[in-house]
């Protein structure tokens, strides 16, 4: 079995935002307060980001890159998302890389003075983007970018920017995101919010987050993949070590930003109607998909595609919905040509 030197490796990515998050090369943005999709206001709006490579004459390489689920953009770098050669190749383009909201980095209910914990009001992937938005245009003085890209809840992010800010991008990049969440997807993500809204009530955090690491490692890869790196004898390490790195973040962050996404559905302004939605984006969309993804269905993705004429890219290995690492080679070339286009 190649469990400790292959399988921990893809927990590792919703794990790394609990390690140093070098904020010696992170900037912040001070948006003052912001009223948000529900109509409550976030005080003290802080977001963070970082910027690799430079600007081209023309001030058209710019890529916005949301970060994923619970990470932080120090993920996007050890991972390899970022930087000469990567993903997102920062000798090619400008890249904006983007602390989301709830995430530790930028305001969170884990770092907020004013309203701290449960007190932080919930935001929507909407809003996420409206920040994103925001940082762009007042801090940054940019009147349009070359594209945005992102994976996972960051895919989310990229589908949501189609169709709120239309004309301020050129491509948009979704990789394993989706722009509504499938019945299956609901299931999943509301059995962790039960959890968590059981350890809340409860007081216990802490064990919430040991049945969370769980429910989420569960659906992070297919069973095949579980099955052939982790054996029955070490699956009590496996157990213990997915715990205690999950007790590292903060619960209510975590609890935030899932129930943004479960609320996430770029159809909904539109009346339900994915083609009126479709009819609104201007930008060339690259969609890519994994067709093993117990976290995020494809179906919604695959569906949307034809509709905007986005080009489609499909993974399929056991890795599921952290495919997009475990084939990360197959991603770079066509995701930086695309860009580049």
């Amino acid at each position: 079995m190649k469990q400790a030197a292959h399988s921990m490796l893809f927990f590792i990515l919703f794990i790394l935002a609990a390690t140093v998050h070098g904020n010696d090369s992170i900037k912040f943005a001070e948006l003052g307060d912001l009223r948000l999709e529900s109509g409550k206001v976030l005080k003290d709006c802080r977001i963070g980001y970082r910027t690799f490579g430079s600007p081209n004459s023309e001030n058209s390489n710019a890529v916005l890159f949301p970060t994923w689920f619970v990470g932080t953009t120090q993920d996007l770098i050890d991972t390899g998302m970022i930087g000469p050669g990567k993903l997102i190749d920062t000798t090619r383009f400008y890249v904006i890389a983007v602390e989301c909201l709830g995430n530790g980095v930028s305001s969170s209910p884990s770092n907020s003075k004013e309203q701290p914990g449960r007190k932080f009001p919930e935001f929507s992937i909407r809003d996420m983007v409206y920040v994103e938005y925001l940082l762009l245009t007042r801090e940054l003085r940019l009147n349009g970018i070359n594209a945005v890209a992102g994976i996972s809840m960051g895919g989310m992010h990229a589908f949501e920017w189609m169709v709120s800010y239309p004309e301020f991008m050129k491509k948009v990049v979704s990789i394993v995101g989706t722009p509504r969440l499938a019945s299956s997807d609901l299931l999943l993500l509301q059995a962790e919010i039960m959890a968590l809204e059981t350890g809340a009530g409860c007081g216990d955090a802490g064990q919430a987050m040991k049945t969370v690491s769980a429910i989420h490692s569960l659906a992070l890869h297919t069973p095949a993949y579980m099955v052939s790196h982790t054996s029955p004898e070490e699956f009590p390490g496996y157990l213990a070590g997915i715990q205690k790195a999950y007790e590292r973040f903060d619960a209510t962050d975590w609890e935030w930003q899932l129930k943004a996404i479960i609320a996430h559905d770029i159809y909904r302004a539109y009346g339900g109607s994915p083609e009126q939605a479709a009819a609104a984006v201007r930008a060339k969309p690259l969609v890519i998909v994994s067709r093993q993804d117990h976290i995020l269905n494809p179906e919604p993705s695959r569906s949307f595609a034809p509709l905007i004429g986005a080009k489609m890219m499909e993974l399929d290995s056991d890795c599921g919905h952290a495919a997009f690492l475990c084939e990360k080679e197959k991603l770079t070339g066509p995701v930086n040509d695309y860009l580049a286009q």
